[in-house]
């Protein structure tokens, strides 16, 4: 026998997905500032880029995901710490490679400083996704 295992709803991911991104821009927009030394309009504009970037990638990462949780007869906030890394360390890999050309245009950044900022940024956000 088969047991249905429920899913996230539509509404549901797009609150959960909202509520991280707009909680996770008040605190690096500000650090953006800080560490480069650019302007809200600059540091900003990146974050929404980067953010609404984040938003479909989630949408679209987390879909799958959950897919293979219910395959193995679990719903996503079931998982063991182990599942929650490895989930969280395989969106942040995703976000890089999706994101480096758009830190190297958007602030002048060569590839090495992409990286560099990109790893930074991703080691806090994979604590804030393990927390969150």
């Amino acid at each position: 026998m088969t047991q249905s295992v429920p899913m996230r709803s539509g509404r549901d991911r797009l609150r959960y997905t909202l509520s991280f991104e707009i909680a996770l821009m008040i605190v690096l927009i500000p650090a953006g500032m800080l560490f480069f030394d650019k302007g809200l309009e600059v540091v900003g504009a990146l974050g929404v880029i980067l953010s609404v970037k984040a938003m479909v990638v989630n949408l679209i990462y987390n879909w799958v995901f959950d897919r293979f949780d219910a395959r193995a007869g679990r719903v996503s906030s079931d998982r063991k710490p182990l599942g929650r890394i490895i989930h969280a360390t395989g969106f942040e890999a995703t976000l890089l490679i999706t994101s480096l050309p758009i830190y190297m245009w958007f602030l002048g950044l060569t590839l090495l400083q992409a990286i560099a900022t990109d790893l930074v940024v991703t080691t806090f956000v994979v604590g804030y996704t393990y927390v969150f």
